[in-house]
């Protein structure tokens, strides 16, 4: 897995071959074989993988929708050299993406999986407690953060915790629940607050 990023970030995805990471793992190309079948299902594993190294993704369930999302702010990693450089190799993957089609498909499938479906699976408890009305379509959602976050990045910056925050609270909170947003509807409560309880 090392050697795949290794590659992928020296030379990029089109330049890099099965030998040749076979060659960086100090292994036989057809152990590499054995496990993937093509480099874009190898190469797809590796940027899991090293996701994970850098920011192990798990959402608590806190009981709300408010704090679901604030824990989904809080898994964003700080964007040292190594998530710089993990985002870096997304990127390039991506861009590699359009011209092959076989790296297409597993990035759409394996590769983006598992952040879509925590963002699935926080949605559907905030279904469940009649937080998000059913009649919302919880299925675009996670297609909308993702999409944000690839366009953030292909402009030159990072979906740090900020930018999620801004995203999830000024967007996805109004668009899934038909209320204001999280930081208006904080600052409506506080002004409610000081109008019950005049100094």
């Amino acid at each position: 897995m090392r050697a795949a990023l290794e590659g992928l970030a020296e030379v990029g995805y089109d330049s890099l071959s099965m030998a040749e990471i076979a060659s960086r793992a100090g292994v036989g190309k057809g152990a590499l074989y054995r496990r993937w079948t093509s480099k874009a299902k190898l190469v797809t594993d590796a940027m899991i993988r090293g996701r994970e190294h850098v920011a192990p993704f798990s959402l608590p369930d806190t009981g709300s929708l408010q704090g679901d999302l604030e824990a989904m702010v809080a898994q964003v990693p700080d964007f040292d050299e190594a998530a710089k450089r993990q985002t870096s190799i997304l990127l390039g993957l991506i861009g590699a993406a359009t011209r092959d089609a076989d790296l297409r498909q597993s990035l759409a499938g394996t590769g983006f999986e598992q952040p879509r479906q925590a963002i699935l699976d926080v949605l559907g408890r905030a279904v469940s407690r009649e937080e998000i009305p059913p009649r919302v379509d919880i299925e675009l959602v996670p297609d909308i953060i993702l999409g944000l976050n690839l366009l953030r990045i292909m402009r030159g910056g990072l979906p740090d915790r900020a930018y999620l925050e801004r995203v999830l609270h000024s967007v996805i909170y109004p668009l899934v629940t038909g209320t204001p947003a999280l930081d208006d509807l904080h600052q409506s409560r506080s002004h409610e607050a000081q109008i019950s309880c005049p100094q």
